[in-house]
């Protein structure tokens, strides 16, 4: 694929890749290149080739698997995309902040790479047309997206049918056969998925007792929730954050 001036490009899946200016020069191991320089300016060759800005974005454990599994391998915005200015202009930005060297330029720089990356990612919706089923579909269609809010913004209510399809101004029927063909599982069925991805960021960030995490997320005991948890993820809420524990603890 060529990279031309202005491009930008995001890759959404841990594959080997080779970046080339000359695809007849022998490839170097970018972790020889960029360690422990990461955060610095590296040079190639001469050097005056092209410059290219990069950095990588850590989703969340829990919950980002929700985007990344949706993602193409590459998105590539052509410096033609009307998103290509906003990028440039953000970009810009981000060389700001760090030859400026002001205070709280650190902070400043994570949060323009985020913006960044939600600037790539509005341009390959804009761009691919019909997506599969999922979360990232339902938000974009008018009528489901409101219940997707409603689950989202009070998981622990135990939400009827009835009330999801008063709230996309459809029947009962017509709204769990349209939530099943745009976000690929019944409307409950993603309400019991939402809950488990906000149990495992909690175990995994938070102290909070499991007791307590279960009356948050709308069960009335401690073994509900267990028993559902361990359906859904395969281990025990207190096994899965022994083992997220034991997880940081090795990777410190």
């Amino acid at each position: 694929m060529r990279i031309e001036a202005g491009d930008a490009f995001l890759l959404s899946s841990p594959q080997s890749f080779t970046l080339a200016s000359d695809l007849a020069v022998a490839p170097i191991e970018a972790a020889r290149v960029f360690s422990p320089n990461v955060s610095e300016v590296v040079s190639l060759g001469g050097g005056e080739d092209c410059l290219q800005i990069g950095g990588f974005v850590r989703l969340d454990q829990a919950c980002g698997g929700l985007l990344a599994d949706i993602l193409p391998p590459l998105i590539h915005v052509r410096a033609a995309s009307p998103h290509a200015a906003v990028l440039r202009w953000l970009l810009d930005q981000l060389v700001h902040e760090k030859l400026a060297n002001l205070p709280g330029s650190n902070l400043a720089s994570e949060q323009i790479a985020q913006l960044v990356f939600i600037q790539i990612l509005r341009a390959y919706l804009e761009a691919s047309g019909a997506l599969p089923p999922g979360w990232l579909r339902a938000l974009g269609d008018k009528r489901i997206a409101p219940t997707l809010c409603l689950m989202h913004s009070n998981p622990a209510r135990s939400w009827q049918l009835e009330e999801l399809a008063k709230a996309a101004a459809m029947s009962h029927t017509t709204f769990v056969v349209r939530f099943k063909t745009v976000a690929g599982v019944p409307p409950l069925t993603y309400l019991l998925d939402w809950r488990m991805r906000l149990a495992e960021h909690a175990l995994r960030t938070e102290s909070v007792p499991v007791s307590a995490l279960a009356l948050s997320l709308g069960y009335t005991s401690e073994s509900a929730f267990s028993n559902a948890f361990k359906r859904t993820v395969g281990m025990s809420p207190k096994r899965y954050r022994e083992a997220a524990r034991k997880q940081e603890l090795e990777a410190a």
